[in-house]
């Protein structure tokens, strides 16, 4: 089968470059924008503003993507997302430099519309390769972010000091990686079936697809995944700047969080295809238990790099099966506003986890953050309970 329906093509392999692209623009923002936040801010707790931008930037621009999506198709959809990323780093530049901390809030909001068009990456992989590979496509081009998890905080640490502003030279660099990105996706050539002829009020409406227990919680799962992940990693490097350690070794604990995210993609689509959806997000949901449970055991480095990789680890198998989980739940022609609705649940849990975790991490401190954590991660395993559940009943199990 996979002999006459090979995984890898050329656009795929492009379509995994860009997403290590973009990978290496959030990674970078997790890594920069909550201590250059830190350094302007008026009040400590709205050091993480400018994180809580950037997602909430893309919560805004979901039903915005959703429709250039639709008129435009993937391709010019995308190079537009990363002609915004040139143009909203050189912003985050300027504001840095002329230590603006409103400007800096704005230029994350606007990269926000950036992110909301990397999201749909793992949706169009699906698109790129037979049928029969589809999760094994998704899995991989979410393992493109492996790029981003090396480049992102050495580049932050790198640059960190080129310039006699702090952090300058990651932001410019980031211009430049959004530039290369562009011409990386002229190269691809999505199939014409999927620049899509329909309107976005074709196939069932929206409150329909929601109310699908499949669809729920696949939604729970891919919010509550991401915004878990979000929470503490929001928190980390002003946790350990908090604790003493030195930016490096943020970097290090930043770079195997990363490589916990997506090294395993190059295998999760594979784990899915095995043993389905639900036992894969169920073993990603363990994990976070296991990160918090290390997190809440000290403030080494060696616990804060483990209980880091972990969390990516289990981010991985609770996102990417959750996508896979939620194609299964819409029709091709419900497919931009199914994805629309998924990014925005998504961008609006990470726009309450970025500003949770610098108002907690600021004034409740390192411990209750975690603790507060375990919430979102009880309520998705009870989800996934409930829908093994549904199954069984229906005989679908």
């Amino acid at each position: 089968m996979t002999s006459k329906h090979p995984l890898l093509n050329k656009n795929l392999v492009l379509l995994i470059i860009c997403q290590g692209l973009f990978l290496t623009n959030n990674v970078t923002f997790i890594a920069i924008n909550g201590l250059v936040g830190f350094s302007l801010a008026p009040a400590s707790w709205m050091a993480t503003l400018p994180v809580m931008g950037y997602v909430v930037g893309g919560a805004f621009s979901t039903s915005i993507v959703a429709k250039s999506q639709n008129h435009f198709g993937r391709k010019i959809s995308f190079q537009l997302g990363l002609l915004v990323a040139v143009l909203s780093s050189l912003l985050c530049a300027y504001a840095a430099y002329s230590k603006n901390f409103w400007l800096l809030v704005l230029g994350t909001f606007v990269a926000g519309y950036y992110s909301a068009n990397g999201q749909l990456y793992r949706f169009a992989a699906a698109e790129l390769t037979d049928s029969s590979q589809r999760d094994k496509a998704v899995s991989w081009v979410l393992a493109g972010g492996i790029l981003g998890a090396v480049i992102g905080p050495n580049l932050a640490s790198w640059t960190r000091d080129f310039f006699s502003t702090t952090f300058l030279g990651a932001y410019l660099t980031l211009s430049i990686a959004a530039f290369i990105g562009i011409f990386v996706m002229q190269r691809i050539h999505f199939p014409e079936e999927f620049k899509t002829q329909h309107s976005l009020s074709d196939g069932r409406d929206l409150k329909t697809i929601l109310r699908q227990p499949v669809f729920m919680v696949a939604v729970i799962g891919a919010a509550l995944g991401y915004g878990v992940m979000n929470l503490l990693m929001a928190a980390t490097p002003l946790a350990m700047q908090i604790c003493g350690l030195p930016f490096s070794e943020t970097a290090l604990v930043l770079e195997w969080h990363v490589i916990g995210m997506f090294a395993p993609g190059f295998f999760t689509g594979s784990l899915i295809q095995r043993f389905g959806t639900l036992k894969i997000m169920g073993l990603g949901v363990a994990l976070n238990f296991v990160c918090i449970a290390i997190a809440l055991t000290g403030v080494d480095l060696h616990q804060f790099l483990i209980a880091s990789f972990l969390l990516g680890v289990g981010w991985n198998f609770l996102f990417t099966a959750s996508t896979s989980l939620a194609m299964t739940a819409y029709k091709p022609n419900e497919r931009d506003k199914a994805q629309g609705a998924i990014n925005f649940f998504v961008f609006g849990t990470m726009a309450f986890t970025s500003f949770g975790s610098g108002a907690l991490i600021t004034s409740q401190g390192w411990n209750i953050l975690n603790l507060g954590s375990l919430i979102p991660v009880i309520v998705t395993a009870l989800a996934l309970l409930w829908l093994g559940a549904q199954n069984r009943k229906m005989g679908t199990a």
